[in-house]
């Protein structure tokens, strides 16, 4: 005789039926995942150079610079490596020193409203900057990236084709000049903050102004990462041209049954919908500290820095009018998110794990089973419900993620980091 236990594990690893036709309603939400419903990248209002084909190969340049960082050995690249779709394999990131975040893919980054974990940076171009002084990301300051533009006769031209060239010549000029433009930044080290306090407001805007427009070049060629499309995307569109299929060679049977509870008993589509697998909207789901790191405060912190930011899209280094910044305006926030982090895309995972926002679930199967059993949050209240999902359909929900990585080939021009300039004088004009 089978002892009940016997049994009960037995269950757990019983196959699923062979999935049934799918309903106009599942067709219908199943399709919005599809990458064809995926538009180009939403404007962004307070970056006016934010599609002009210059600042894309300009900020492309940028992106694998090592120059831009305090011991010319970090780049974004570093954290950000297109191999990885754009996520660097670790627990935390690591550039001059170790972080205590997660490096965050960049494939897509702009369709999200909010950046950073906590939401803390309103645009692409405002994220940009902050990694660029961060002491353990790139560790450099303002006042030496600004000098770098105006001494690399490369970029100097290619600056000046792009932002406002007759104004902003006469203030690249002015960076030959050490004693006035010294080694200086708001959020450097304390001589660098006390250098920062000394120089006259006029000198803090150019600075401000070069290190703001440095950042929209970034956010631009960002802008043009493509998201790959993948087995799941084929299976959608087959679906289009014939809603009553089923069984093919592009998802397993697996596969297909994981899909149907990532839509229903799973409950991942309430935050993970859309061509991205992200509403890009914050959620608290009780994921626990990493070891040595006290809990994240998330997004009731993110959001007060981000109204507090120089350079957020009402501030004066944005190119938007105020009444295009609703989202800061507007934004939901306060004590009631507390440990609130911002939702992650779902497309990739292969290649960007570890997960969450330091990193502490190293495996999908990990990932599921925390969701599967929702303990109760350190900090703020866990959004999501146990799910009671057996053996066999944590495995089927983890054989339809996997259908959502894409090919890991990407453009060539994704792989190419430009050859630095030799000669850092500008030219005689």
């Amino acid at each position: 005789m089978i002892s009940a236990a016997s049994a009960f594990a037995a269950w757990q690893y019983l196959p699923a039926p062979l999935p049934q036709q799918w309903t106009a309603a599942e067709l219908a939400t199943l399709q919005s995942l599809s990458l064809q419903q995926l538009p180009p990248p939403p404007p962004d209002p307070g970056n006016k150079v934010a599609d002009h084909p210059l600042a894309i190969e300009f900020g492309r340049q940028l992106f694998f610079d090592t120059r831009l960082s305090s011991n010319n050995a970090v780049s974004c690249a570093s954290c950000h490596q297109p191999e990885r779709y754009f996520t660097d394999g670790r627990a935390l990131a690591v550039g001059i020193g170790s972080a205590d975040r997660n490096s965050m893919g960049l494939a897509g980054a702009a369709y999200s409203p909010w950046l950073f974990w906590d939401g803390r940076k309103d645009s692409l171009w405002s994220q940009a900057l902050e990694p660029l002084e961060n002491p353990v990301e790139h560790g450099a300051n303002r006042t030496q990236l600004a000098r770098l533009v105006a001494q690399d006769h490369h970029y100097r031209d290619q600056y000046l084709a792009i932002f406002e060239a007759e104004s902003a010549q006469t203030v690249l000029d002015q960076f030959a000049d050490e004693t006035r433009f010294p080694d200086a930044s708001p959020n450097g080290s304390a001589e660098q903050q006390l250098a920062w306090a000394a120089i006259r407001e006029e000198d803090q805007h150019h600075i401000n102004r070069i290190f703001s427009n440095l950042g929209k070049a970034l956010a631009a060629w960002q802008r043009t990462l493509p998201v790959m499309p993948s087995a799941f995307d084929e299976y959608a569109a087959q679906l289009t041209k014939n809603p009553e299929l089923q069984q093919n060679t592009l998802l397993t049977r697996d596969a297909i049954s994981g899909l149907r509870l990532f839509m229903g008993k799973a409950q991942c589509i309430n935050c993970h919908n859309g061509p991205l697998f992200t509403n890009n909207a914050f959620h608290n789901t009780a994921v626990l500290s990493a070891p040595g790191v006290p809990p994240a405060a998330g997004r009731s912190q993110g959001l007060r820095l981000a109204q507090a930011d120089v350079f957020n899209c009402l501030g004066p280094y944005s190119d938007a009018d105020p009444a295009q910044c609703q989202e800061l305006r507007f934004a939901r926030g306060g004590d009631e998110m507390i440990g609130a982090q911002r939702t992650g895309s779902l497309r990739n995972l292969a290649y960007t794990a570890p997960y969450m926002h330091a990193g502490q679930l190293a495996t999908l199967d990990a990932v599921i089973e925390h969701y599967n059993r929702a303990r109760v949050a350190v900090i703020g209240h866990n959004e999501a419900k146990p799910l009671a999902l057996r053996a066999v359909e944590k495995r089927q929900l983890k054989a339809f993620l996997d259908s959502l990585n894409g090919p890991v080939a990407l453009p060539l021009s994704l792989t190419l980091s430009p050859t630095p300039s030799p000669k850092q004088e500008p030219e005689p004009r």
